[in-house]
């Protein structure tokens, strides 16, 4: 589905070099790795969002990086699903407002039954700023599988989760690519979540290597 091909990116310093990696239907695929190590950078340049310095992505046979920006936003916007450390919800809007955007953006409805397993049916109508931590993301991942994304890119996504909500949002999310021939490209320090992907890489030294 997704592919990259030596693909490298420096600041003043270079965060990881000839990265080759491959994103199959219904896999998951764990990055893990020190802070600082160029994690978030590896998924904010799959997911289209930055230019890596060098190298290539492919997918469904495209150079992402060859596109012009109106077929990028269409991919971000129909096809792949971003969940953020940081929540980007728009506060002066609730929760449901939050997801008719993405739904609007993405020409898919909302699904009912998804806020119900993220527990957040009875909450989605406040105002943003009225909610936890835990609940705001809760809505953000709702917002993404609103979308039905063909690939799910998640940095640190139950971050402000407690244990036992992180556990039964992870078991959604596996849920949601096996049944929807999806995608998960994970960034996580949490290992025991790692090792619940299919496949664990570790970003050290510049390198990604298969754990």
């Amino acid at each position: 589905m997704l592919k990259t091909i030596n693909l490298s990116h420096s600041y003043d310093y270079p965060l990881f070099n000839n990265v080759n990696i491959n994103i199959n239907e219904r896999e998951s695929i764990a990055i893990i790795g020190r802070s600082g190590s160029g994690k978030s950078t590896l998924l904010n340049s799959l997911s289209s969002l930055l230019k890596p310095t060098s190298g290539e992505i492919i997918f469904e046979n495209k150079n992402l990086y060859s596109l012009k920006e109106k077929e990028l936003l269409k991919i971000r916007r129909e096809i792949f699903g971003i969940i953020f450390q940081a929540h980007y919800l728009f506060r002066g809007f609730s929760g449901i407002e939050n997801l008719e955007v993405s739904s609007l953006l993405s020409k898919n409805k909302i699904n009912d039954n998804i806020l119900k397993k993220l527990k957040i049916q009875d909450v989605v109508k406040q105002q943003i700023g009225t909610l936890s931590g835990g609940q705001q993301q809760r809505v953000s991942i709702a917002r993404v599988l609103t979308k039905n994304p063909k690939i799910i890119f998640a940095d640190e996504p139950t971050g402000n989760l407690d244990k036992e909500t992180s556990h039964d949002v992870m078991n959604i999310i596996f849920n949601y690519i096996k049944t929807n021939n999806s995608s998960l490209f994970l960034v996580t320090h949490d290992e025991k979540l790692a090792n619940r992907c299919d496949k664990v890489y570790k970003l050290e030294n510049q390198e990604l290597l298969k754990l």
